[in-house]
């Protein structure tokens, strides 16, 4: 059986040979893992420009992908996992995990343990479960108000990264969908799967520093969200017709007082019912833009879809 490890590597070479070494060393010391053929996939995020990642080409575990141009680490995972799939068998176990050492390969054999427990089991999903982290006061600061943004908005909260394992069987199939495209980590828990989660601590860089300023990380925050739109559109949907419902219910009450009672009306209330107006207005308004944006998104998630099954069906004819 073939084991697939994925890494995206941005100018993280040497990080990632560290990497590949101690993943190496934890399969020869695990009798379970021992047995299996591992080969390393290392997407070039810098799209070529990396000369170190030529060291990587004379290893015979490894095969370096170059995308045309840099995708981000998110979409550069997918890049490299949309290309070898052609070549994954259904039995074969995926991992997939960042190259800098914050993913641990002490981790591995707990992660694929979970697979190997329930080989019945095809669509079994495991994802790695942050327990600790050691980052600076100011991200957790941030970190903490993401978190609550993050839930309020999708009724979930992502504590997972890019470490994750699957087989060839699961990743044939839920790779095709289009949120992939957007981000990989919160795709994975976004869909309607059966996710197993690993408890894992967060590692340390092996070598040299963190390309991911806080620009990045808020267009990264930006894009965990994007998978979620379905849930963040049915529940602005929900805000807002109940909005424009409380709106329309207390220009009606003002009204009636005025045309069907002596009762005084004071000043403030024409101003109120005013502004209650264009406060339902504005969220008639948005249900409108956030219902074509829920229809659009459930219409990408399903385009495509009959490709799909047309290359099963050669797939399935060849073999």
């Amino acid at each position: 059986m073939r084991l697939w490890v994925v890494c995206p590597c941005y100018r993280d070479v040497t990080s990632f040979a560290i990497l590949r070494t101690r993943i190496l060393e934890v399969f020869a010391s695990e009798e379970e893992l021992s047995s299996y053929e591992v080969q390393f996939v290392v997407v070039d995020d810098t799209a070529g420009y990396d000369n170190d990642v030529d060291q990587l080409k004379s290893l015979s575990d490894v095969r370096v992908i170059t995308p045309p141009f840099n995708l981000g680490h998110q979409r550069a995972l997918v890049f490299g996992l949309r290309l070898i799939l052609p070549e994954v068998r259904e039995p074969d176990v995926i991992i997939t995990m960042d190259a800098d050492g914050e993913d641990r390969p002490e981790d591995l054999p707990r992660m694929i343990g979970m697979l190997v427990s329930k080989p019945d089991e095809r669509g079994m999903l495991c994802v790695a479960r942050r327990t600790k982290r050691s980052e600076s006061l100011r991200f957790r600061i941030l970190y903490f108000f993401f978190r609550a943004m993050f839930h309020t908005l999708t009724g979930t909260v992502v504590r997972s990264g890019n470490f994750a394992a699957y087989r060839g069987w699961l990743a044939r199939r839920m790779l095709t969908h289009p949120y992939f495209d957007l981000c990989y980590s919160s795709t994975l828990v976004s869909l309607d799967m059966t996710v197993t989660t690993v408890p894992c601590a967060r590692g340390t860089r092996y070598a040299g520093r963190s390309h991911m300023n806080m620009l990045r990380l808020f267009m990264h925050g930006v894009r965990m969200l994007m998978p979620f739109m379905d849930r963040i559109a049915v529940r602005a949907l929900t805000a807002f017709s109940a909005m424009f419902g409380l709106g329309i219910v207390a220009s009606l009450v003002v009204v009636g007082i005025r045309l069907f009672t002596n009762a005084s009306i004071p000043g403030w209330a024409t101003a109120t019912l005013v502004g209650l107006l264009i406060l339902s207005f504005v969220a008639l308004g948005n249900f409108v833009v956030l219902f074509a944006v829920f229809s659009h998104s459930r219409g990408l998630s399903l385009a495509n879809l009959e490709e799909w099954n047309f290359e099963q069906r050669g797939s399935i004819r060849s073999s």
